[in-house]
């Protein structure tokens, strides 16, 4: 029986995006209109590869001793669809935030914190339908909770499962945002470039 979380599951454990990041995807908004709904101030430069931002990050948060993010944001354009990237960072896991990022759009936000909590939003206009924390998809909120259920049992996010027993809630979570954007969060996108914004003020 194919694995329908085979593709994702980089996403689990070590990798590239270490142990805590944000993945968000923007329907039909273009790059820089993503990164000013960051509140990001200025491009670091016009493009940069992963490993780059990567080091910019790990920087910051040197820097900073923690606790405030990553400090940037990296984008890149997949179809309709805008993925925005936050290493070290949550913003777009902010319940708040995920509202205003989906004014006049359509976001769907995955959150890795292994050192906090995970989190899916689906926002649609300023409100959020359906939110949960992936590893109890039965604790969901929003304007229609009920809305993805039928999505949620075709990765594994049982909608009524009430012991929090997910094998694999980031993948799943990357499969369930798959299934609404049509985008398969692949490690070859981290090869492209990204449009890189500066978050700190």
């Amino acid at each position: 029986m194919p694995d329908s979380l085979a593709q994702f599951r980089w996403l689990e454990g070590a990798g590239p995006l270490d142990e805590i990041f944000c993945v968000s995807f923007f329907r039909r908004l273009g790059p820089v209109e993503v990164l000013s709904r960051f509140g990001a101030v200025a491009f670091v430069e016009q493009w940069m590869g992963f490993e780059k931002l990567r080091r910019r990050v790990w920087e910051y948060v040197a820097d900073t001793g923690g606790g405030e993010g990553g400090g940037y944001v990296g984008v890149v354009g997949l179809g309709e669809w805008i993925v925005a990237i936050e290493l070290l960072g949550w913003e777009a896991a902010l319940a708040e935030a995920a509202s205003d990022l989906s004014r006049g759009t359509e976001v769907v936000t995955v959150s890795r914190h292994d050192y906090a909590e995970n989190t899916f939003f689906y926002a649609i206009d300023g409100v959020i339908v359906t939110g949960f924390i992936p590893k109890v998809p039965s604790r969901r909120h929003g304007s229609d909770p009920e809305r993805l259920n039928p999505l949620m049992l075709e990765v594994g996010l049982e909608p009524y499962q009430e012991d929090g027993d997910v094998g694999n809630p980031i993948a799943a979570s990357f499969a369930l945002a798959s299934k609404i954007t049509g985008v398969a969060f692949a490690p070859s996108l981290l090869e492209q470039p990204l449009l890189v914004g500066e978050m700190r003020t």
